[in-house]
């Protein structure tokens, strides 16, 4: 692999040490066993939702501990933010995704992969989400401790389809919703990374390859914020303010455009301050797109908020909507569930997050800010679009999609395109170069090949879809036998 002369990115360190982040990783786990008693008040087996607000705020930590690191690995490889600054976007943002967004991914979690009407009992149903929490976030913590960055969607899916197999049979799954959620896993990590080929690639064309890189930068790089900032915009209108807010498409398209022009002509003014500063080279021009790649970070952390929340809240609103007797019914998510997931996730993050950076960041392919943030507008376009559908998807393999996707054309259009060029230039100069000279060039293509085939390691991707492959059938093991665990603790519920 490339090797990066500047040395590891500022603030890639492990996460806190000793037993300070596991103390308060207890104390967060108490708030949640407190406001969830407060919250269930007498209803007859209250201590039910106890017990499932812990496990889904010890899977909510799991989440921020495994998962959250990914959406910042491409803006703290690129140096666009410290550890530290990285992690407070991120816990802001997610929050705020799972807030405001994150009700859609919730119905499909909890009801769409098996039928609550063909569990015999509540209690058995409340059985079956408790042992898939907890066998997912068994797995996740493990993951976590080895370093292993996996899907925490895959996890919890593997989760509930286990424990539901254990409760009633092959009947209870409903596989069409199972069958679209496993195709959705394949699809988003390879449409996360075409994505960001593609605006690699048109980057690359209309900006680092220009003459005059700095004029181009003043045209396009608000262009590309602009419609970044109009996109996100038009997801929030849409999803996050739907509760309280439902504009017509008029007034929704009128202020997307002014979200656009408003963005690009900020993101203008601040181009015109630094470019009399640059150099006309792509490592100048590429400063530029520190302020956009945090951004569109924080876009991600958004998207992600509003999808990997359902996995942590999903089988716990449903015990919710269980012993409260609405068994069947379309959930109804308490906003008390909603804050307990969005703060889980943060304080994952925050305490146990930075360990996992440096593998998703760093170890792929070696990425500069403009590269960063293709992989972050690509994989929050790609989540966002997974949430408005409803679909749980594996932001972890989105994102590192995203990053293999700019390393091949990385690949591609730096080491294919460049060596045409200098072929012809040398043709062009053949009538001033030996014989000798001019028979050597057919053999640069080999040699050129062999050094772009350094420039991804492709044995990350082995790893990651052995990860991909052994998650579901283990936490799905694991939560079978959790089941009969916990239904024996469980009990019927009136």
């Amino acid at each position: 692999m490339e090797q990066d002369r500047r040395g590891p990115a500022k603030g890639f360190k492990p996460g806190v040490s000793g037993f300070l982040p596991i103390g308060l990783s207890l104390g967060f786990l108490a708030l949640v066993a407190a406001v969830a008693a407060s919250s269930a008040g007498s209803v007859t087996g209250s201590w039910l939702i106890v017990g499932a607000a812990v496990i889904g705020g010890y899977m909510a930590l799991n989440i921020g501990a495994n998962d959250v690191a990914n959406n910042m690995a491409p803006v703290v490889a690129a140096r666009a933010l410290t550890m530290g600054g990285a992690l407070a976007v991120a816990a802001v943002f997610e929050a705020a995704g799972a807030l405001l967004a994150g009700a859609d991914v919730v119905e499909t979690v909890s009801r769409g992969i098996i039928n609550p009407a063909g569990i015999a009992t509540s209690g058995i149903f409340v059985a079956v989400m408790m042992a898939a929490l907890l066998g997912a976030a068994l797995w996740l913590n493990l993951a976590t401790y080895v370093g292993a960055p996996v899907s925490t969607t895959h996890s919890i899916v593997g989760g509930v389809l286990g424990a539901g197999l254990a409760a009633a049979g092959l009947e209870v799954v409903n596989w069409p919703v199972l069958a679209a959620i496993v195709a959705s896993w394949v699809v988003s990590p390879v449409l996360g990374g075409i994505l960001a080929a593609l605006l690699l690639a048109v980057l690359n064309r209309l900006i680092l390859q220009a003459q005059d890189r700095i004029a181009a930068s003043r045209f396009w790089v608000p262009v590309v914020v602009g419609a970044t900032a109009a996109t996100f915009a038009a997801y929030l209108i849409q999803k996050g303010l739907s509760r309280v807010w439902k504009p017509d498409t008029i007034l929704m398209l009128a202020l997307v455009a002014g979200i656009f022009v408003l963005v690009a002509w900020i993101a203008r003014m601040l181009v015109d301050r630094q470019a009399p500063l640059l150099e006309n080279s792509k490592k100048g021009v590429g400063t530029l797109f520190a302020i956009p790649l945090i951004v569109s970070a924080a876009i991600l952390s958004f998207a992600h908020g509003a999808n990997d929340v359902a996995n942590a809240i999903g089988p716990l609103a449903a015990i919710v909507s269980s012993v409260q007797g609405t068994v069947g019914e379309k959930v109804q998510v308490p906003g008390w569930i909603m804050v307990i997931g969005a703060l889980g996730l943060s304080a994952g993050l925050a305490l146990f997050g930075p360990r996992l950076i440096h593998m998703v960041g760093q170890q792929i392919t070696r990425l500069t800010p403009v590269r960063a943030f293709c992989v972050a507008v690509a994989a929050a376009a790609t989540v966002l679009a997974a949430s408005a559908l409803g679909l749980p998807v594996s932001s972890t393999h989105i994102a590192v999609g995203a990053i293999f996707g700019v390393g091949l054309a990385r690949e591609y259009y730096g080491s294919r395109g460049g060596h045409l060029k200098r072929a012809r230039r040398e043709r062009e100069a053949s009538l001033s170069t030996s014989v000798a000279q001019i028979s050597a060039l057919p053999a640069a293509p080999g040699k050129e090949k062999r050094r772009r085939r350094k420039l991804v390691r492709r044995r990350h991707l082995l790893t990651i879809v052995t990860a991909w492959l052994v998650t579901v059938p283990l936490t799905a093991l694991l939560s079978a036998v959790l089941f009969h665990v916990t239904r024996l603790l469980t009990g019927p519920v009136s």
